[in-house]
């Protein structure tokens, strides 16, 4: 049995242990998510899910938190910023550059330090702790972008953020350089305040993304986002789409470098995001001759390794392509040479690819 709480007391203290444990928000949602599962259903029968077979096999239980955890009242919702701590000021400008740089290697910000979803998970459940130690037994799960949960959405309603253009989570002090994660409870809390979206005629983030992913404002197509392209699709790159992806080897931040809200987007305070030697400045050539040895090594407790060495290597091999398309620089062709034969024939269909661009116009 519980013991007695002031329900608005007892959130105003779970954001102040949400803020010792490095949060920079926490938010309360309801259950009740139906307003949001024509939309959802609209995109998965337009396949825009490409090939996450997960999304569709969880139909609409992703919107149906009480379905998911059986008992659910309430979503405690929380975000995390991951800009590493020595991000120059002029940061957005800094990655923006690097994209013009093709033989430098590309690894989205948020995948060059630790895992977050360990990082989240173990703060999510030590805050869940810190509740239950203070009311007695709790019915709780906690997920941090690991289950059919609609993240998004509980974040936007608890008033983290508002849906940019581009889908992510906007906040109008932290930019949308920031992780999210829940904990479903069989506590009534509750709901904090959503907040206004400012966006306004803004169309920046649907401008620059470089596949055209962006369809219309607050609509993804997957299929040509090059984080899914890079993360989540695994066989081959479709053709039309491999010049498009330039140096990126792991996810696309361009929707988020060029948001004009980014400037506000805050450093965190936790090591673990850190930038890991190799992921960030290193050339095309140098992360293309890691064995898979070497990458595993490198890539322990990093969410890079769930894509593992074969993907890496496709990556690669169309960043490569894509170099040598703009330089013509014949050390690039050597480089390509030395996996021409790898067992793999995902690899080889992309490297003989890559090859195929020194002469390409």
């Amino acid at each position: 049995m519980k013991f007695a709480f002031d329900a608005a007391q007892l959130v105003s203290q779970i954001q102040a242990w949400g803020q010792e444990l490095a949060f920079s928000q926490i938010g309360v949602a309801g259950v009740d998510l139906s307003s949001a599962e024509p939309g959802l259903q609209a995109w998965l029968s337009a396949g825009w899910h490409g090939d996450m077979a997960y999304m569709a096999a969880h139909g609409m239980k992703r919107a149906r938190p009480a379905e998911l955890v059986p008992g659910t009242l309430s979503v405690i919702t929380a975000r995390m910023d991951y800009l590493p701590r020595g991000t120059p000021h002029d940061w957005q400008a800094h990655e923006l550059q690097r994209l013009e740089r093709p033989g430098e290697a590309i690894v989205s910000v948020y995948a060059r330090g630790r895992d977050y979803h360990k990082v989240l998970r173990n703060r999510l459940q030590a805050l869940a702790e810190r509740i239950q130690g203070a009311l007695g037994p709790l019915g709780h799960r906690v997920f941090t972008d690991s289950a059919p949960v609609l993240e998004a959405e509980l974040a936007q309603r608890s008033g983290q953020g508002w849906r940019g253009k581009h889908t992510l989570l906007l906040h109008r002090e932290g930019g949308s350089m920031f992780f999210l994660g829940e904990i479903y409870i069989d506590l009534a809390l509750p709901p904090t305040e959503p907040v206004s979206e400012h966006c306004g005629a803004c169309s920046a983030c649907i401008d620059i993304c470089p596949s055209q992913a962006i369809t219309a404002p607050g609509r993804l197509d997957a299929r040509r986002c090059i984080s899914y392209l890079t993360i989540e699709h695994a066989g081959p790159i479709p053709d039309a789409l491999r010049p498009l992806m330039g140096n990126r080897i792991y996810g696309c931040d361009d929707c988020q470098l060029i948001c004009p809200w980014n400037k506000f987007a805050r450093r965190s305070p936790l090591p673990d995001f850190d930038a890991r030697e190799g992921l960030g400045g290193s050339t095309l050539g140098e992360l293309f001759a890691w064995s898979e040895e070497e990458f595993l090594r490198r890539t322990e407790g990093s969410p890079i390794r769930r894509i593992g060495h074969e993907r890496w290597l496709r990556n690669i091999a169309v960043a490569l392509g894509n170099a040598l398309r703009a330089t013509q620089d014949e050390a690039l062709l050597r480089v390509l040479q030395t996996r021409a034969d790898h067992p793999s024939a995902l690899v080889r269909e992309h490297v003989a690819w890559a090859r195929v661009q020194a002469t390409a116009h």
